[in-house]
């Protein structure tokens, strides 16, 4: 594997770790698009098991502004898509997730999260009710076959649960992105964010839902693998789109001040600490209709009495320094108060940025900390997250319906 040239301080930290990698091994899986990445010159590194693209000829920063100005095509098929279905199927569930799953409509989606029973998180995940008595999840690839195992442990005698074979999934991201698909044969106007729909895209069947983690309006499109490249093919035909790699994707989800598992999420935080609260649904919430009952619930409502705990927060270096994952947060007396999930460069705004779990009590916004980089103290301001403002799509009133 050739290294990405040109200075690594522009990389997000959790790629430049994988770029550092000599070979690629060969019993790394890969996926439908895998020629196609090559044909396209992308830098492949292991990840999560498979040989997936860094970033192209053009670049991570090229990739990442082409993404936030018009539409880029990214390969996620390494993530695990999981199918789930039976009698009483959301209320079990909700054995298990802190979502309202009852309550979620037909052809609608939903970011959820599977919880232990310390109320630490396993995983973060995408989940959509397909039919009234199924649900397909979307997880994350490192972590899909413990969560299949988790969620066969827990519910597999009532349910059937399975990993579903043979699928592709690519995520077009970017303001014209919905342009593209109408290049494609589908009018989107009036598809809302965290909606699903079967559709043709090019005369080629795919299940696709307006989401994705950039922060942009984009969609998810899952398809048959054999029509995988046919699919991509077609979607780049359109000048509007070019590929782009883990390496953009990381940098857009960190401007967006969105988690990622490993990162900002593991089985030692409960969602309070990882910031991610908001993922447990007011009705499931202790002052809600249907309070707790979730797998984790009564650690997760203890941690809401403590007076300290901790917070995910957005955090600015001073100058141009860029202060990378694990990083250790001190206050001005030098006291340890947390550490650095993920850092790296900012296209759009060129600086560093980071994401961090700190104190709560030093989590608000203006406040100045200090990271530790090279034995040397570097000067972070706390700030409000996103750091780039999200643009997900909403309906007009007037195509509501």
């Amino acid at each position: 594997m050739r290294r990405i040239p040109g200075k690594h301080s522009k990389i997000p930290g959790i790629i430049r770790i994988m770029v550092m990698a000599k070979t690629l091994s060969a019993n790394l899986k890969k996926t439908a698009l895998y020629e196609r990445h090559l044909k396209a010159s992308a830098k492949m590194v292991p990840f999560a098991g498979y040989a997936m693209p860094v970033s192209y000829p053009s670049g991570i920063i090229q990739e990442h502004q082409h993404t936030r100005k018009h539409a880029g095509l990214f390969d996620v098929s390494h993530m695990g898509q999981i199918r789930i279905e039976g009698e009483n199927c959301a209320e079990l569930l909700e054995t298990l997730m802190p979502s309202d799953l009852i309550g979620l409509s037909l052809q609608q989606l939903r970011y959820s999260l599977l919880l232990n029973e310390r109320g630490g998180i396993l995983d973060d995940l995408i989940i959509m009710r397909t039919d009234p008595q199924a649900f397909v999840l979307i997880v994350n690839a490192a972590c899909k076959h413990r969560d299949l195992e988790h969620l066969e442990s827990r519910l597999g005698a009532q349910l059937r649960i399975s990993m579903i074979p043979g699928k592709t999934l690519l995520a077009l991201q970017g303001p014209e992105s919905a342009s593209v698909m109408q290049g494609l044969g589908q009018q989107t106007s009036d598809m809302g964010f965290m909606k699903i729909r079967d559709m043709n895209l090019a005369d080629i069947p795919c299940h696709v839902s307006r989401s994705g983690y950039t922060g942009e309006d984009g969609f998810e499109i899952s398809v048959e693998d054999e029509f995988a490249n046919q699919l991509a093919d077609t979607i780049l035909h359109d000048e509007r789109v070019i590929w782009a790699g883990l390496g953009a994707r990381d940098s857009l989800r960190m401007e967006a001040g969105l988690n990622l598992y490993g990162q900002e999420m593991s089985e030692s935080l409960n969602p309070l600490d990882a910031g991610a609260f908001w993922a447990i649904s007011k009705s499931r919430r202790p002052s809600g209709e249907r309070p707790g009952g979730f797998l984790g619930a009564d650690p997760v409502f203890d941690a809401l009495s403590r007076t300290q705990g901790k917070r995910l927060v957005g955090l600015v270096p001073e100058g141009r320094v860029p202060v990378r994952s694990g990083a250790k947060i001190s206050d001005h007396e030098g006291n340890p108060i947390g550490h650095v999930t993920s850092g790296g460069y900012s296209p759009s705004l060129s600086h560093p940025i980071c994401l961090a779990i700190i104190d709560n009590r030093h989590s608000a916004s203006g406040h100045n900390i200090y990271a530790t980089v090279r034995n040397r103290r570097v000067l972070m301001t706390v700030t409000t997250l996103p750091f780039v403002k999200h643009r997900y799509y909403r309906v007009p009133e007037n195509l509501q319906k």
